[in-house]
């Protein structure tokens, strides 16, 4: 398995709907209040929910609007997630390029897939 804690800011993204062919993502809500998108549903939990995606379903997470989260993530079979995690941190700051993202989704178990439900519901 592999665990994270993140914080996030009043309203922010966590991470943009995407799917694990072989993990479950569990998120556990510390403190706040976390907008999540399982599948075809966008469920919000406080502190003290626990939520799990099971594998080959659609998620995104992100703080709800006017919110701040703070939140404990497991995922099982855990991943090597570093290397994914200084290339998500090279995109950020334009060191590196989208396409690199893409092709790495295979090796992280993350592959990326459009939600209108979820662009909809964080537009808001």
């Amino acid at each position: 398995m592999s665990a994270q804690r993140i914080t996030l800011a009043d309203g922010a993204d966590g991470a943009t709907p995407h799917h694990h062919e072989t993990a479950s993502e569990l998120f556990f809500v510390l403190d706040g209040t976390l907008q999540v998108l399982s599948g075809e549903e966008v469920i919000t939990a406080g502190k003290g929910d626990l939520l799990v995606v099971p594998p080959l379903t659609a998620h995104a997470f992100g703080a709800a609007p006017g919110h701040d989260a703070d939140l404990l993530i497991v995922i099982t079979p855990g991943v090597e997630r570093f290397d994914y995690f200084r290339l998500l941190g090279r995109l950020a700051a334009g060191e590196d390029v989208f396409a690199e993202l893409l092709e790495s989704q295979e090796r992280f178990d993350n592959h990326f897939l459009d939600s209108p439900l979820w662009t909809q519901t964080r537009a808001r």
